[in-house]
């Protein structure tokens, strides 16, 4: 089978990056931006775990702050590894000329930024007793 033959498949498979025809460097660069803005925030996550583990010990009960901290760093990890596929599909979509893939990952990360900022309420809410 050859790469022709699998355009209509939602998967790439073997070398994804030859299929299709190279896309214009301005939309292969803005998806390398959106790339670099998800790490940002994975960074960011983790710069905040640190910052609740090292820098809270007083506040609150070790429980919530560990759990807080290991949220954190599991949702770090999960937009680095998401980060890394949706600029893979959104590629591979260029490449082919097809529609950017739809993705929930937003608001599943909207909602885990809510639950989050009720977490820290309580953290610091316990902190005032």
């Amino acid at each position: 089978m050859s790469l022709e033959d699998n355009t209509h498949s939602n998967r790439p498979k073997g070398k994804w990056w030859l299929a299709g025809k190279t896309p214009d460097y301005r939309f292969t660069l803005a998806n390398e931006r959106t790339f670099l803005a998800w790490i940002r925030t994975a960074l960011a996550l983790m710069a905040g775990a640190v910052g609740i583990e090292q820098f809270s010990p007083k506040f609150s009960s070790a429980g919530l702050r560990i759990t807080i901290a290991l949220a954190l760093l599991c949702a770090a990890a999960s937009i680095g590894f998401i980060a890394w596929r949706r600029w893979r599909s959104n590629e591979y979509a260029m490449r082919l000329e097809r529609d950017l893939p739809y993705t929930r990952i937003l608001l599943m990360l909207a909602v885990f930024m809510v639950i989050l900022a009720s977490l820290l309420g309580l953290l610091l809410w316990q902190a005032q007793f």
